[in-house]
């Protein structure tokens, strides 16, 4: 393969230390190739893989084949980091603001990372700010269900579209799947994503109007009144323009909102399946379990809290619908209470 006609490169990275939960990792990196290997695009992908993974292998990896996309597979442990090997093929933490500060050195190469690995939504909202498309789990997902999703982004990929579109296919893989956990990957990406296009279709004209809107290139401009808050539509060189401002951030709080419930909602979902919701017992055991993964999970509470900030309560009231939902509503009540 001509290394010119490459414009993506792929390198996947995966570690299962001694002493961890035994993943299928050898199995997705095998089903995402094969995936890669019957796409239409195919000559534009080349793919490299790290096995058993150590912490110094990360950089040296990056290095080595300049990657356009990082895929890790692994274990996570929420805000404390990703767990990678030592020498020895035990354990080895490497910190969020380290992992961050790594991909920040790299930000002009990497386009997109993936974290498939448990409880790794804070690393991924760290890359994010270096970073303009990263997805994180925002909590344990099952193997089969990480399998689905890698496979189904790098197939939607393969056949000419874009990240975010790869990244829905993967959730509803998951789903297709019979895997209650869709809800559970997360997407960190930038404002220019949110216009559905084909990057591989466009190829280097589209990653050089990226640059620009990120970069210097953009001139003039204007102020519009647009019901709440001020916008401004900014010309990019020849490419028209585009509204920035606090629209975005009131798209933004309000399907962060309408996500968290959703996931509040589907743990709700699932917790029934074992308790009963006939009985007081049962509901109290539910929600307690539900304010339980709540408070564990940093990463969730911190979506919970800033849904609250943006759209209260009531917001969630209207969308959760279960036998046990006045009790979680309950502590939402008091969490809002403590944080004003």
């Amino acid at each position: 393969m001509s290394s010119d006609k490459v414009l993506y490169k792929i390198l996947i990275l995966s570690a299962n230390p001694k002493q961890t939960t035994s993943l299928r990792l050898d199995e997705e990196i095998r089903e995402i190739k094969e995936g890669l290997k019957r796409a239409q695009s195919r000559d534009l992908f080349s793919i490299e893989s790290a096995e058993a993974t150590r912490y110094k292998d990360i950089r040296r990896a990056i290095l080595d084949h300049a990657p356009t996309i990082v895929h890790f597979s692994g274990h996570g442990l929420g805000q404390d980091g990703l767990i990678f090997e030592d020498e020895t093929g035990f354990q080895k933490m490497v910190g969020t603001e380290a992992i961050g500060g790594l991909f920040q050195l790299f930000r002009d190469q990497v386009k997109c990372v993936v974290l498939n690995a448990c409880y790794s939504d804070c690393q991924a909202q760290e890359i994010a700010k270096h970073i303009n498309y990263v997805i994180g789990m925002s909590q344990a997902i099952d193997d089969k269900a990480a399998i689905e999703f890698s496979v189904a982004f790098y197939d939607a990929l393969g056949a000419n579209k874009s990240y975010y579109f790869a990244y829905q296919l993967g959730c509803n893989a998951i789903r297709m799947a019979g895997i209650h956990q869709e809800s559970i990957p997360r997407w960190y990406g930038e404002k220019t994503e949110r216009v559905e296009r084909s990057e591989l279709t466009q190829g280097k004209q589209a990653n050089s109007l990226i640059a620009k809107i990120g970069a210097e290139n953009m001139t003039g401009g204007r102020n519009i009144k647009m019901g709440r808050g001020d916008y401004r539509e900014t010309s990019i060189h020849d490419q028209g323009s585009y509204v920035e401002g606090d629209y975005y951030n009131h798209v933004a709080e309000k399907s962060s909102l309408t996500e968290v419930a959703h996931e509040i909602q589907q743990l709700l979902d699932q917790l029934s399946k074992n308790n009963s919701t006939n009985t007081m017992t049962g509901k109290m055991k539910i929600a307690g379990e539900v304010i339980e993964e709540i408070e564990n999970n940093p990463g969730l509470m911190k979506r919970v809290i800033g849904a609250l900030k943006a759209g209260g309560v009531s917001a969630f009231e209207q969308v959760l619908n279960h036998p046990a939902a006045s009790f979680v509503i309950g502590a939402l009540e008091e969490w809002q209470n403590s944080k004003t």
